[in-house]
Parts: C-alpha cells; sequence; structure tokens
C-alpha cells in the first residue's frame, strides 16, 4: 500500500522533472538559436549543430568547472543568474559569449565528444534499469492512476470530501486564525528581528564599543592603544548590506580624525621636546594621514619663528609710538612755556633765556634720540635673541629628519603593529610608503625656509640699523647692534646650523660693519663743520695746548678729539671684523675697500678743516675790506682819512689765531693722527703712497699757511705804512733845514714799537713763524721807506741837507743793527739803495744851495759847520764821514737807551755792542771816488723798479716777485 502511494508522487516527480529538462532545452535550444551571426555549436562527430541533450551537458559541464565559477563571480548580479545553470533565468548565450568567449574550438569540441559519450552511458544504463524492473514500474504505474481516478471521483462529489472544499474551509480557518493570531505573529517576527540584532550585537560587541574605547583610551593618553583598536577595526570585514556597522566605523573615524587634530594641534606646544615629537610622528604615520606630519611640525616651527619676530617688530612698534607721543607732549608743553614767559615777562633776562631755549631743545632732542636709539638697540638684540634659540633648533631638527631617524622609528613601530593582521609582503608594501612620505620634500627645501628666515631677519636689523641717529654714533648702541650679531655668528657657527643662514649673517655682521664705518666717517666730516660753526677766538693755555709753541683756539683740539673718536672706533670695528669674519671667508678685497674708503675720509677730513680754516681767512679780510672803505668814506667826508685802530688789532688777532691753528694742524695734528692710524690702510698701500699722503697734506697747509700769512703781513704793513709815513713826513722835521743830529728821535721808536707788537704776537701766538714773518715785515718796511722817499722826494723830501741825512742814516743804522737778525739778502740790497737814494738826494740839495744861495733857509747850526768845512763843494764821502761819525758817537748810547724798547730783538744785552761789522761798511762805503762838484751823485737804485702804490702792500708786492 505504501509502495501504491509513493508510486505516483514519484511519477508525479517524474513528470515534475521530465518538464523541468524539457523547458532547459527548449531554452537550450532557442539560446543556440538566438546566438549572434557566425557562432555555432558544431557537434563532435561533426553532424551539424548539436542537439538540446548535447548543449546542456556541455553547459553543465562548464558550469560546475572552477573557471566558470571564478568568471561568474566577477559579473554583474543580474548577469551572473543568466550564467548560473541551476538559476531560473539561465541564458546559454549569455553563457556561451561570456564564460567561453575565450575558449578554443578544439577544447570545445573534445568536451562535447566527452559529454556526448557520457550520455550515451547514461541512456543505456537507464534503459537497462526500466528492463530489469519493469514490473515494479508497471505496478506504480496502475496504483497511481487508481490514486487518481479516485481523487477525481472526490473531487467530482459536491458533498464528498473533496479538496475544493477542503480548501475554502481551510482557508475559512486560516482566516479566523490569522485574525487571532496576527498580534502573535507580529510579536514573534519583532523577536525573531531582536534575536537577530541581539546575534549581531553579539558578534560584533568589540566594533560597537571603539568608539567609547578608543576615546577612552584617548582620554587617558594611551595613544599607541588607541591606535591598535582603530588598525583592528580597519581590519574588520563586515557585510555590505548591514548599514548600522558602517555608521560605527564612520563614527569610529571621526573620533580618529578628532585625535589626529589633536595631535596636529599640540606640535604647536613651543616645550615640545624632541622625544614627544617623534612619538607624536610615529602615531600619526600608523594613521596614515593625509600631509606629512614632519613637514607639517617643521613649517609650524618656521612660521612660529616669523611670528616671534613680528611680535618683536609690533611691540617696537609700540613703544616708539609711546615715545613719539611722549616728544610732542614735550614740545607743545615747552612751547606753551615760553609762550608764557614772553607774555609774563618783557626784559632782558628774558631775552637771554629766549635766546638760549635753541640749545635747550637741541638737548632735549638729543635725550629723545639717545633713548629712541635705546629701543632701537633693544628690539634688533631681542630679534638675535630669536634667532639663535630657534634656528640652530630648526636646523638639527630637520637634519634629523632627513637623515631617516623619525623614518626608521615610524615604520618600525607600524610594522611590528601590524605582524597580526598583515602578510610579510604588505608590510614591505609600508615599507616604501612610509620612505616615500620623506622622500617628497628634500633638505633643500628646509635651506631655503632658512634663508628666507634669516632675509627677514636680515631685513628688519638693517632697516632698523639705517634708522639710528647719527648724534649718538659714538655711543655703545650701534657697536653693541653689531656685536650681536657677531654673537650670532659665532652660536650658528659652533652648533650644527645651516652654512647657508651662517653665509647670510656674516654678510649682515660685514655690511652693518661697513655701513657703520662709513658713518663714522661721514659723521667725522659733518661735526667738523659743525664744531667751524662756532670759533670763539680764544687761545688755549699752554698746558692746554701741551705746550705746543703754537697758540691755538679749541677748535683744532676739538677737531683732534672728534678724528680721534671716530678712527678709534673704525679701528676697532675692522679689527674685529678680521678677526671673527675672516677665519671663514676671504674678505680682503671688500675690506680694502673699506680701508681706502676710511683713509680718504681721514684725509678729506684735513682738507676739510684747511677749507673752513681758509674761509676764516677769506671771512676776516672781506670784513677788514668793507670796513675800510666805510672808514674812507667817513674820512673823505669829515676831511681826514681815519682807521680804526680797534678793529685792526682784533683782525690781527683772529688771523693769527688762524695761522697757529694751520701750524698746529701741519706740524703736529697731521703728523701725529697719521702715524696712529696709517696701520689700517697700511697693508694696502707702500711706504711711497704713505709719504704721499704725507706731501700732499703737507702742500695743502702749506699753501693755506702762505695764504693766511699774506693776509696777515698785509695788514700789519698797512700800519707799518702809516708809521713810516709819520715816520718821514709828518714828525715835524725839515729835511731841509734839519736840527744837528743828538740821537734817535721818537718817531723812530714808534715805527720800531709797531714791530715789536708784531713780534711778542707772533711769539706768543705762533713762534715757528716769528723768523718768517719778520722777514717778510722787516723787508715790507725798506720797501715802504723807498716808496714813501719816491712819492715825496719832491714835496716834503725835496730837499734834504746834512743833519736830515745823518739824521736818517743814523735811524736806519740803528734800525739795521736791531732787526739784524730779521734782514734778509734783499733787504739789505733795499736798505743800500734807499741809502743811497738818500746819499744822492742830500747831494742835489747842497748843491742847489750852493748854486742859489739867496734863496737858502737860515741854516741851522749843525749846517753852518757843515757849509764852513765845504763851503766851495760837498762831496758823497763828505756826507758818509760826517754820518759815519755821528753814528760812532751815538749808536751805541742809543742802543743802550732803548734796550728795554728792543730786548725782543737781542739774544741778550752783551749782543748789544757787537753789530754787524758788514753793516757799516755797507752804509758808509758806497762811494770811495769823488763826485763832481755841483753834479748830483749817480747811484743804481733798485728801488725805482719796487716802487708801490699807496693802497698795496709792499711785502705782498716783494713775495710775489
Amino acid at each position: 500500500m505504501r509502495e501504491a502511494k509513493v508510486a505516483p508522487s514519484i511519477q508525479a516527480l517524474d513528470q515534475k522533472a521530465a518538464a523541468a529538462a524539457a523547458a532547459a532545452a527548449r531554452k537550450a535550444l532557442t539560446s543556440v538559436q538566438t546566438l549572434p551571426k557566425g557562432v555555432e555549436v558544431l557537434d563532435p562527430l561533426g553532424l551539424g549543430v548539436m542537439d538540446n541533450k548535447s548543449l546542456r551537458l556541455i553547459t553543465d559541464a562548464s558550469v560546475s568547472s572552477p573557471i566558470s565559477r571564478e568568471k561568474s563571480q566577477g559579473l554583474d548580479p543580474n548577469l551572473r543568474d543568466k550564467v548560473i545553470y541551476s538559476s531560473p533565468n539561465f541564458d546559454p548565450k549569455v553563457f556561451l559569449s561570456w564564460v567561453h568567449k575565450d575558449t578554443s574550438a578544439a577544447d570545445l569540441e573534445s568536451g562535447a565528444l566527452t559529454l556526448k559519450t557520457d550520455l550515451k552511458g547514461r541512456t543505456q544504463q537507464k534503459k537497462q534499469l526500466v528492463k530489469e524492473n519493469f514490473d515494479c514500474f508497471v505496478s506504480c504505474k496502475t496504483t497511481i492512476d487508481d490514486i487518481e481516478s479516485k481523487l477525481r471521483q472526490i473531487e467530482e462529489d459536491p458533498e464528498g470530501a473533496g479538496t475544493s472544499h477542503l480548501h475554502s474551509v481551510t482557508q475559512k480557518i486560516s482566516g479566523v486564525a490569522n485574525r487571532a493570531f496576527e498580534p502573535l505573529f507580529e510579536r514573534q517576527a519583532q523577536a525573531e528581528k531582536i534575536r537577530s540584532v541581539q546575534g549581531m550585537l553579539q558578534r560584533f560587541r568589540t566594533l560597537f564599543n571603539l568608539p567609547s574605547a578608543i576615546r577612552g583610551n584617548i582620554r587617558k593618553g594611551e595613544y599607541d592603544l588607541a591606535v591598535r583598536e582603530y588598525q583592528k577595526a580597519k581590519s574588520i570585514v563586515l557585510p555590505s548590506h548591514v548599514g548600522i556597522l558602517k555608521r560605527v566605523l564612520e563614527e569610529v573615524e571621526k573620533v580618529m580624525q578628532e585625535f589626529r587634530g589633536m595631535l596636529y594641534k599640540s606640535m604647536e606646544d613651543p616645550h615640545l621636546d624632541l622625544a614627544e615629537l617623534e612619538n607624536i610622528v610615529r602615531l600619526l604615520l600608523e594613521l596614515e594621514p593625509e600631509t606629512d606630519p614632519v613637514w607639517h611640525y617643521l613649517n609650524i616651527q618656521n612660521s612660529r619663528i616669523h611670528g616671534l619676530f613680528e611680535k618683536c617688530t609690533q611691540d617696537h612698534e609700540a613703544r616708539m609710538e609711546i615715545l613719539q607721543n611722549k616728544i610732542r607732549d614735550k614740545v607743545l608743553s615747552d612751547s606753551k612755556w615760553r609762550q608764557l614767559q614772553q607774555d609774563s615777562n618783557k626784559s632782558l633776562e628774558v631775552d637771554s633765556t629766549i635766546g638760549d631755549s635753541p640749545r635747550t631743545d637741541q638737548l632735549s632732542t638729543n635725550v629723545m634720540a639717545e633713548e629712541a636709539d635705546g629701543l632701537r638697540s633693544s628690539y634688533i638684540r631681542r630679534l638675535t635673541s630669536v634667532l639663535i634659540q630657534h634656528v640652530p633648533a630648526f636646523w638639527r631638527l630637520a637634519l634629523s629628519v632627513f637623515s631617516g631617524k623619525f623614518a626608521k622609528a615610524a615604520t618600525g613601530t607600524v610594522v611590528s603593529d601590524a605582524n597580526m593582521n598583515a602578510k610579510p609582503v604588505a608590510n614591505k608594501t609600508d615599507e616604501k610608503g612610509g620612505e616615500a612620505k620623506y622622500t617628497n620634500h628634500t633638505l633643500d627645501e628646509v635651506a631655503s625656509m632658512v634663508r628666507a628666515t634669516v632675509s627677514a631677519f636680515d631685513t628688519k636689523v638693517q632697516n632698523t640699523f639705517r634708522d639710528f641717529e647719527e648724534c649718538n654714533i659714538l655711543s655703545p648702541y650701534m657697536s653693541d647692534t653689531i656685536k650681536e650679531i657677531a654673537k650670532a655668528c659665532q652660536t650658528l657657527e659652533g652648533k650644527d646650523s645651516s652654512p647657508t643662514a651662517v653665509k647670510m649673517l656674516r654678510a649682515l655682521h660685514f655690511e652693518m660693519t661697513k655701513l657703520y664705518i662709513l658713518r663714522l666717517c661721514s659723521w667725522m666730516r659733518s661735526t667738523t663743520k659743525e664744531i667751524s660753526k662756532d670759533e670763539t677766538w680764544v687761545t688755549l693755555s699752554t698746558l692746554e695746548r701741551n705746550k705746543s709753541p703754537y697758540a691755538i683756539s679749541c677748535m683744532p683740539l676739538e677737531f683732534r678729539e672728534i678724528t680721534i673718536s671716530a678712527m678709534d672706533w673704525i679701528d676697532t670695528m675692522i679689527l674685529n671684523l678680521m678677526s671673527e669674519t675672516a677665519k671663514s671667508y676671504d674678505i680682503s678685497q671688500p675690506l680694502q675697500e673699506i680701508n681706502e674708503s676710511v683713509r680718504l675720509a681721514f684725509l678729506n677730513s684735513f682738507l676739510d678743516f684747511a677749507g673752513y680754516l681758509e674761509r676764516f681767512g677769506g671771512e676776516l679780510a672781506q670784513n677788514r675790506s668793507n670796513k675800510e672803505n666805510n672808514y674812507v668814506q667817513n674820512g673823505y667826508i669829515n676831511g681826514t682819512r681815519e682807521t680804526s685802530t680797534t678793529v685792526d688789532g682784533d683782525l690781527h688777532k683772529k688771523l693769527l689765531v688762524i695761522l697757529s691753528n694751520i701750524g698746529y694742524c701741519k706740524v703736529e695734528l697731521s703728523d701725529e693722527l697719521y702715524t696712529r692710524y696709517r696701520h689700517i690702510w697700511s697693508p694696502v698701500r707702500n711706504n711711497d703712497e704713505r709719504n704721499s699722503d704725507m706731501r700732499d697734506l703737507m702742500s695743502s697747509f702749506s699753501a693755506l699757511e702762505e695764504k693766511v700769512l699774506d693776509q696777515y703781513t698785509f695788514a700789519k704793513s698797512n700800519l707799518i705804512r702809516s708809521a713810516a709815513q709819520s715816520y718821514l713826513l709828518d714828525s715835524g722835521i725839515n729835511w731841509g733845514a734839519a736840527p744837528s743830529v743828538k740821537g734817535i728821535r721818537d718817531a723812530t721808536l714808534d715805527l720800531l714799537h709797531i714791530l715789536v707788537a708784531v713780534h711778542a704776537e707772533v711769539y706768543s701766538g705762533a713762534r715757528p713763524l716769528l723768523e718768517k714773518t719778520m722777514k717778510i715785515l722787516v723787508e715790507g718796511l725798506v720797501d715802504i721807506f723807498l716808496s714813501v722817499f719816491h712819492e715825496n722826494k719832491t714835496k716834503d723830501i725835496r730837499l734834504l741837507d746834512a743833519n736830515g741825512f745823518c739824521q736818517l742814516m743814523l735811524e736806519l743804522e740803528y734800525f739795521e743793527t736791531v732787526l739784524h737778525a730779521y734782514f734778509s739778502s734783499e733787504a739789505q740790497q733795499a736798505l743800500k739803495s734807499f741809502q743811497e737814494n738818500l746819499l744822492e738826494k742830500a747831494c742835489e740839495s747842497l748843491a742847489e744851495a750852493l748854486e742859489n744861495p739867496g734863496h737858502q733857509r737860515r741854516p741851522t747850526r749843525g749846517s753852518e759847520d757843515a757849509a764852513s768845512d765845504g763851503q766851495a763843494s760837498v762831496s758823497p764821502d763828505d756826507l758818509l764821514a760826517l754820518a759815519q761819525q755821528y753814528s760812532s758817537d751815538l749808536l751805541q748810547a742809543e742802543l743802550e737807551r732803548t734796550r728795554l724798547n728792543i730786548a725782543c730783538f737781542m739774544e741778550s744785552t752783551l749782543q748789544l755792542s757787537s753789530a754787524p761789522a758788514g753793516s757799516k761798511s755797507a752804509a758808509y762805503s758806497s762811494h770811495h771816488a769823488p763826485a763832481p762838484q755841483h753834479a748830483p751823485v749817480q747811484t743804481s737804485s733798485p728801488s725805482f723798479r719796487r716802487q708801490q702804490t699807496g693802497s698795496s702792500s709792499p711785502v705782498v708786492s716783494r713775495r710775489r716777485r
């Protein structure tokens, strides 16, 4: 009975299987028929197109192969259903075009032959099976037919237990049950979902706890553990259809992103040490950051250094603004105070106070400038401190990074943490990736950053250094700034710093030193110009001028102090530059240029000073000329010619002060200072060039000395001319009827006193110029005698009797005896010429008197004696003998009488009697042959060629010749 029941079922299943096979065969045939043109499936026996069974066997074998499975896995899900044989959407066309697109025809034929052979074998087996069990199949078929007939009867009976009735009843029961148990089913479904979710949570509980666990580890500072948990989470393979797990991973990524930001933020800590930095870099590398953490840290440090520079700049600008406001307030308050003084007082004291206000303002300005320079020096010092503190550390960090220190540490850590979840091949890939992070940037890029930093420092320092006030150039501000830069160079050279930075700092140090030296040279010349505006004309004491024979004013000593101050600083700067910079760099050529600039500035400062002295002399000469013109005009208006002795005396003293200053600079100061500082430029100049410098200075001062000495002697010669005119013309003597000779007249002493005063002035003021000055004036005196004589020989000196001749010869011999030390050969010749002219005039006058006795004036006692001795005729030798007699009788006594007046011209009182032996012979032995009576004595007189006008100096004219 059981077999009878099973037989219909088997039959039904067989029918279903047959129906499915038929459907598959139809699909296969249909697919084959719909293949593209030119694609054919050949029968292995070459009988044409394969039948459905052969095609299905080939399809079955292809689908079951590993290759087909592998290829089907790479398809789109919709296309995969068409390729898999067991799928209801199987498409033979797609299968053959996709799976066997690369299969050769031989392989397809071989597979088709195998399948056909296997199909034949199975067909025979089925036939044998049916043959051996035919009775069973018949019995099963009968049983199934009986069951089917009974079922049809039941279905056809409306009141029987047919399937339709049962189905309807069952439907009703099912509806009632569904209404009754629908909430329960819903709860059951929810419970199933909850159990499913619970299972999933239980399975992925580690993943769900990751965000809170990572936050906790980060909060505790266990960064390595947090990174390890994150790496484990990334290694988990999650199903693609579960969205909550993706959200959990997104939350983990968000936490780690915050952690990365925290690590990057911690790099901005200025007190971060190297060990902490290495740990942060290692953690960031394990987290696979988007940017290189080490390069990020280097950029942070570079920006931080620039930020510190800007902070120093802002602080400096704020301080300078406060100082400027303070200066403005002080200027405003001082202005108000002076205005109050002017409004409340109208006395002279107020005027003097107001006159002193510019000096007070200048002092206040200097104080404010000094305070400003102090702020600038402090600013540069703070900039240098930032550079020294941060740039070497920055460069050492870059060296450690690019030497591989960080790369090795980070790579080793990554490999050890990934050993559990990664294969060795992956480790090598990670190592290569880690090294690639450090090859993205080079050490040259870091050097460029350092260059930019030092360049910013250079710009700020140089701009500030140029703002230093020149009035404080000798203060320590500028020199201290240069020392700060030198210290920075030494510090960076002592550490493993960037060679580029050291080179740039050395260049900055050189440029600042050069600028300071050039500013010192400029200050030396400008300050010399300033002191030349305030000449006091007051001579210094012997101790103040260090026993110098030149009675100088304070201006040369001020010039000396200025030059020494500037040159001492220059010498120190050059020595420091040579000792510090020459160790690393060759600065011979630039240093040679600096030395040459210093030499030229030194020499030019002396030439400038000489020019100022020359300007003083020119101004004095111009002022004297203007005043003389005024006096001449006033004198002509009043009918008399007046001069101002006080004005002339002041002019002469000022000219003498100028001469003393020139002589001091020429003889003492230039040689002292050149010898003191010539070592600065001596390495680049030989002895001949150094000597040429001194020769140039000497020639410049000598020319200036000659020029001013001309002005001085010209002024003195005008006084001498006035006295000489008084001596010859206005002394109250009629030279045609002169009294007897009794000694030296007072007019002679008055004339001599001018030379005595000059001697005293020059001796006390410019002793080395005494002899030269006196020789010029003595020569000028004799020329003036000749000039006045020739101008008045037809007027006031038209007649000259014997007494007058003897008086003049005695006084001339007196002058020659007293001034013998200053008589030059030209002066001797001029004096001889003057004596010859006097002798000639005396002979002419006596001859004229003998020819016209009725027109003679009443002779004096001396003239009567002379006339009685030679009533018939008077020869020149007689006159000379008479004059010599007077000289022998009176000269020595007059020298003794006037010894106090002429003491300055004598070396000792014992030498008063030792008059030059040649003087008398020169004066009285001129004519040995007697001249004819009543005829003038013909003598050659060079004084005619030296005749002077009334307005020019004979001294200057002679010196020009």
